[in-house]
């Protein structure tokens, strides 16, 4: 296996978890909170919905590094 189909693993797999834990996150607001007519869009993160924040963001930085990496590798090598 190459560097560059290893990259494509990590990113097609980081992409696919990333769109899992966000589709598992708690829907706590509508579209009106997103304008402040809702007190929740305030309230802090608890329990499984925070672990499900920290690792979609996880996922996301492992998501855009990968990106990042193989589109920088063919100017180094």
């Amino acid at each position: 296996m190459t560097i560059d189909s290893i990259l494509q693993i990590i990113t097609i797999g980081s992409a696919i978890l990333m769109v899992i834990a966000i589709l598992l996150q708690q829907r706590g607001a509508t579209l009106g909170a997103g304008f402040g007519s809702s007190g929740e869009l305030y309230t802090s993160r608890r329990g499984v919905d925070k672990n499900l924040f920290e690792v979609t963001i996880i996922f996301a930085v492992v998501f855009v590094l990968s990106i990042l990496v193989s589109l920088l590798l063919p100017t180094f090598s």
